[in-house]
């Protein structure tokens, strides 16, 4: 039986070893695993702020203004005026983005494909299962997702939670 410290860092050295066989995958695409996330929300979420992006991945503005600007050098994603706040921006697919979404799916497939060959379908569905209960009673959730309720929410600020790799403030 492991400790709860080896269970732990099991997981999150498993994590690591996936990301960067994601980041492999990714790497003829010319995006980051990140990038990818965020072009998959704003596929989901359609046009909106990149403080509500930002809010979206529990990141600040500036690390997700860091981010934006190189989807948009990239033309990956358009910055537009907001038609209903003229003084604000907002973010949207461009279509290369949206062209590129089909091949980062792809490689998430790809990813899916490596976790089950080295544990086999049935340990990879239970797998993701537990990892989805994990991180829905940790308070987290895909970006994009439950949108109406974040825009309801929007005008509610919030404290930025502590990520488990940072240390105590």
């Amino acid at each position: 039986m492991l400790s709860q410290g080896s269970r732990f860092h099991l997981l999150l050295h498993s994590a690591d070893l996936l990301e960067e066989r994601l980041r492999i995958q990714l790497s003829p695409l010319g995006v980051r695993p990140r990038q990818a996330r965020v072009l998959d929300a704003l596929h989901r979420m359609g046009s909106v702020s990149q403080v509500e992006l930002a809010r979206e991945f529990d990141v600040s503005a500036a690390s997700m203004s860091t981010m934006s600007a190189r989807l948009i050098e990239a033309g990956f994603i358009l910055r537009t005026t907001n038609p209903d706040e003229l003084r604000s921006n907002v973010l949207r697919l461009s279509d290369s983005g949206r062209a590129l979404l089909k091949d980062v799916k792809a490689a998430w497939r790809e990813v899916d494909v490596i976790i089950e060959n080295a544990i086999g379908a049935e340990d990879a569905e239970a797998l993701a299962r537990l990892t989805h209960k994990l991180r829905d009673q940790l308070g987290g959730r895909g970006p994009g997702r439950g949108h109406a309720k974040t825009l309801a929410k929007a005008a509610t600020p919030r404290k930025r939670r502590r990520r488990a790799t940072e240390p105590p403030a």
